[in-house]
């Protein structure tokens, strides 16, 4: 398609048109990861100004959905699951399986090209870490944060999440 080369990269800068053409010819692959987890891998990379997890977990809080960073906005905003018809949708916490099956379906051969991933060792990690983190929180942020990842709550089975609770 003419325009597939240009420098823009969000779907928002072509007309309907192109985005069907693009959207059609391509495969298209969702990763997704439980909201808890993204936002403790953030604090974690020093992305937030915080001393603290919680002052942290309140400063995305007030910053709300509109003002905030990709790194902690709902998936559901940023990928529009319910308007683009993904191809794959692969959870964090699961890759070595569904990467392998992903690259066996597009045709290549998957177990040379994975990396070693520890799956079960980064879904403990993940989940000593939440244990710990969720505890700092407060009753009134920890209502807050599962009112603001809502919808990926909804739209994803992050069943384990410390959201969900």
């Amino acid at each position: 398609y003419p325009r597939l080369h240009t420098k823009e990269t969000r779907l928002s800068k072509f007309n309907q048109t192109e985005i069907k053409a693009m959207l059609g010819s391509y495969t298209k692959v969702l990763f997704v990861r439980d909201p808890f987890h993204r936002l403790i891998s953030t604090f974690l990379q020093g992305m937030g100004i915080s001393s603290s997890f919680s002052s942290f977990i309140q400063e995305v809080l007030d910053s709300g959905m509109h003002n905030g960073s990709v790194a902690w906005e709902p998936l559901v905003s940023l990928c529009r699951p319910c308007l683009i018809q993904y191809d794959y949708v692969v959870m964090f916490g699961f890759l070595r399986q569904e990467l392998g099956h992903l690259l066996h379906r597009a045709g290549l051969l998957g177990g040379s090209l994975l990396p070693e991933l520890t799956d079960s060792q980064v879904q403990w990690t993940y989940r000593w870490l939440s244990e710990q983190m969720f505890s700092e929180l407060s009753a009134q942020q920890k209502k807050q944060l599962t009112h603001f990842y809502r919808w990926d709550l909804a739209a994803f089975p992050f069943s384990n999440s410390f959201l969900s609770d």
